[in-house]
């Protein structure tokens, strides 16, 4: 074992074990479910000290499902990974298949834009014609670039995802809480994903023709001093529901909080706020009736159909 893996080992037994503990006092032991645990609005959770894959809090952890433009972490990793220069001038072309749902986007076709800009609109304002062009521009084009994406996802060990596009506007992008913590962990590493996650606002400048955009970042809880967000993500689909991935500081820890499948625009940065008492308390809160509703419904429609999720990643 090297001296990283064991600084890592050292640092989760300090700070998670006695998250862990209380979690154990609390009745939280086996968390699955709002019965266990913060109660939770998303269907599905996962929750980790950051450089940890071990979860302090898992909600259907295990489980595939779509996630929307989550999606777009992994899209920014492999660009990342690739080495292509950021600061090249990309070209966004016209989509070569018609996307999986509204693609619609303000940047104007055959217009250009520096990689580094076109990844920070995807990551903070989650541009949809940014993530495909990124993947249009990868050596290996598009079909490489999703290629490219599933073999990263293996070697990370997220046995329960699949990416059929970069963009997530395909419900068939599937992926577990629990592989996302490990996403995000590999995510993190990278300064980019970090800054360009969480910018706050945006003016992009394209050129050909010569023309600026303004962009803001899709998660509130970035514009939030207290709550120190390092790296952020946002998706929906009406199969996906509200999504949010994110790194923050609770209660003195950088934590990885990962929420799939909420009902309302609000509810997972409600849920944030759930898990952050939860971890300093051991409260569990409330969700709204209609959440618990919407939870029971998505958890039978799940459970139906989870064979063919299953036989689907095969």
């Amino acid at each position: 074992m090297n001296r990283k893996s064991m600084a890592r080992i050292v640092l989760w037994l300090v700070f998670s074990l006695p998250m862990v503990a209380h979690a154990h006092q609390k009745g939280f032991g086996k968390v699955d479910g709002d019965t266990q645990g913060p109660s939770l609005a998303s269907v599905n959770a996962a929750v980790a000290l950051v450089g940890s894959n071990d979860l302090v809090f898992g909600k259907n952890a295990d489980r595939p499902v779509p996630i929307a433009s989550i999606t777009k972490v992994m899209t920014a990793l492999v660009v990342l990974e690739s080495g292509a220069p950021l600061n090249e001038w990309l070209v966004f072309q016209k989509r070569h298949t018609p996307a999986a749902a509204n693609a619609y986007s303000r940047i104007r076709i055959g217009s250009q834009m520096r990689r580094a800009d076109v990844l920070r609109i995807a990551l903070m304002s989650s541009e949809n014609f940014a993530a495909y062009t990124l993947a249009r521009s990868y050596p290996g084009g598009f079909v490489g670039f999703v290629e490219a994406m599933n073999a990263k996802a293996k070697a990370l060990g997220m046995t329960g995802t699949r990416f059929v596009d970069p963009t997530g506007l395909s419900a068939e992008n599937l992926s577990t809480a629990g592989d996302l913590v490990k996403l995000v962990n590999a995510a993190a590493e990278y300064p980019e994903i970090r800054e360009y996650s969480t910018t706050n606002y945006f003016r992009g400048q394209f050129r050909k023709p010569r023309y600026s955009l303004s962009f803001g970042n899709t998660n509130a809880l970035v514009h939030r001093e207290s709550w120190g967000v390092g790296l952020s993500k946002t998706g929906y689909l009406s199969e996906a529901g509200r999504c949010l991935v994110m790194v923050s500081n609770m209660n003195g820890k950088q934590v990885v909080t990962v929420l799939l499948d909420s009902l309302g625009t609000r509810s997972p940065m409600g849920d944030a706020g759930r898990i952050k008492r939860w971890l300093d308390t051991g409260a569990s809160g409330k969700v709204a009736n209609a959440a618990r509703k919407y939870a029971l419904e998505k958890n039978a429609s799940y459970n139906s159909a989870g064979n063919n999720t299953t036989a689907a990643l095969k």
